[in-house]
């Protein structure tokens, strides 16, 4: 089995002209044409909260959004959202709450495709790096909860510019942080603020940054892409 995992902090759709343009960002998710997508601030932070990536364009993409909001206009759970292709069975989700000084969360999926069953985790993390290690924990713990065990991906904007160094040391045993290279800012980018994690099970084919013109104004983060497989399955 071989899927195409991406994540992608759209900014709240608005780009690098500080204009908002969510047709942009469809943009970019249907250039990277992901099997799996984590975004993250996809909704707005004020009233009720509502996604700035409208229902009626998600419908015409290739992708269904997996059901993790608490309010009714979002489209994740404080800004983190997954859409999986349309084919895939959504067995179950769930938003999860951080320990956190700032409004943080994350998203978990679990998926059957072509009959394997795998688990997908979106989130953000915290910008101050105060609870950056709390937050790894928490949902480490919460995946290592889930039943059955299954493959598992994590990611999101980790908001660490090291990939071995403070927080990202909880990934040390049994995970594996890909080397997908510099996603921010956008225009010039010099900091690996996006991460795609792995358990055991998947092997790595290909990663990279997704860089297009259209990408580079879209939001002030580049999205991270990688190619998985299961060899064994």
């Amino acid at each position: 089995m071989r899927l195409t995992f991406a994540s992608y902090n759209i900014h709240k759709a608005v780009g690098t002209d500080r204009r908002r343009d969510p047709d942009r960002i469809i943009t970019v998710l249907r250039e990277i044409d992901a099997d799996i997508i984590a975004l993250q601030e996809a909704d707005l932070r004020i009233g009720d909260r509502a996604s700035v990536l409208e229902r009626t364009a998600l419908d015409d993409s290739p992708w269904k959004p997996v059901d993790v909001a608490k309010r009714p206009r979002s489209l994740g759970w404080h800004g983190n959202a997954l859409l999986v292709r349309r084919g895939f069975t959504v067995i179950g989700s769930e938003p999860l709450d951080l320990p956190t000084l700032e409004p943080r969360g994350a998203a978990r999926a679990d998926l059957e495709i072509e009959g394997v069953h795998i688990r997908v985790v979106g989130t953000h993390l915290d910008l101050s790096g105060l609870r950056r290690r709390d937050q790894i924990k928490a949902i480490l713990g919460h995946v290592d909860a889930c039943e059955p065990p299954c493959p598992t991906v994590v990611m999101g904007d980790f908001n660490q510019w090291g990939n071995r160094t403070g927080a990202m040391q909880e990934f040390r045993r049994k995970w594996h942080v890909l080397e997908t290279g510099r996603s921010f800012p956008s225009r010039q980018p010099i900091a690996r603020l996006d991460r795609i994690v792995t358990s055991d099970e998947w092997g790595c084919l290909e990663q990279h940054v997704h860089h297009s013109a259209t990408a580079s104004q879209a939001s002030d983060h580049l999205p991270v892409v990688a190619q998985l497989e299961l060899p064994n399955l």
